[in-house]
């Protein structure tokens, strides 16, 4: 049986990746990825939970921007669940986030939401795939902010999505770019392989 309680309200935190076109204006909106993936998967084996999904992933955006919108876009829609997915773009800009920078970040939106909700918390760690080749530097700068992710998920003892195993090991199934044309942003089918593995976070 899912983790999952009935009437929960289940966020989705992040960036472009969790964002995926979702319409703005349409607070119902889950975008065109995995988000809208999970949901409707999960929605239709659990009809009865009747559970409620929220997206509010941005484009573009790094941990200190979800600190900054935090109180807006998390605490005041009172979910049950958090599922945050942020890191890749405090790696791969051109001013990369420190890595205590971003550990500290993160762990401030996780004791927001724990002392103010109390709700549980599902944390996806960014990946990076070797396409194009320029690519390959990104993983210096972004191993460490995983390695940041999976011990605060150890220390708060929530769910965890792997992804950055899942894609190498994916990517030995079909090329890089199968799953993510420019190494970053997931094709259909990444999205898919995403949404595969919180389902499978959450026992659905």
């Amino acid at each position: 049986m899912t983790r999952i309680e009935d009437q929960a309200v289940v966020l989705f935190q992040g960036d472009s990746i969790t964002d995926c076109e979702r319409n703005r204006e349409n607070d119902n909106d889950l975008g065109r990825g995995y988000a809208l993936m999970a949901a409707a998967v999960f929605s239709s084996k659990y009809p009865k939970k009747q559970v409620k999904f929220i997206n509010r992933g941005i484009s573009g955006h790094r941990v200190k921007h979800l600190q900054e919108r935090w109180q807006q876009d998390c605490l005041g829609l009172k979910p049950t669940w958090v599922s945050i997915y942020v890191g890749i773009n405090d790696s791969c800009r051109n001013e990369p986030t420190s890595v205590e920078a971003y550990a500290e970040g993160y762990r401030d939106l996780i004791v927001q939401t724990k002392e103010t909700l109390n709700a549980k918390l599902i944390l996806v760690e960014p990946f990076v795939l070797p396409v194009p080749e320029d690519r390959k530097p990104w993983r210096e700068d972004l191993d460490p902010k995983i390695n940041a992710v999976r011990e605060l998920a150890r220390e708060f003892n929530t769910l965890y999505v792997p992804l950055d195993g899942l894609f190498a090991q994916a990517s030995t199934l079909a090329p890089p770019r199968y799953w993510a044309p420019d190494g970053v942003h997931p094709s259909p089918a990444g999205h898919a392989l995403i949404a595969e593995a919180w389902l499978d976070a959450v026992q659905a």
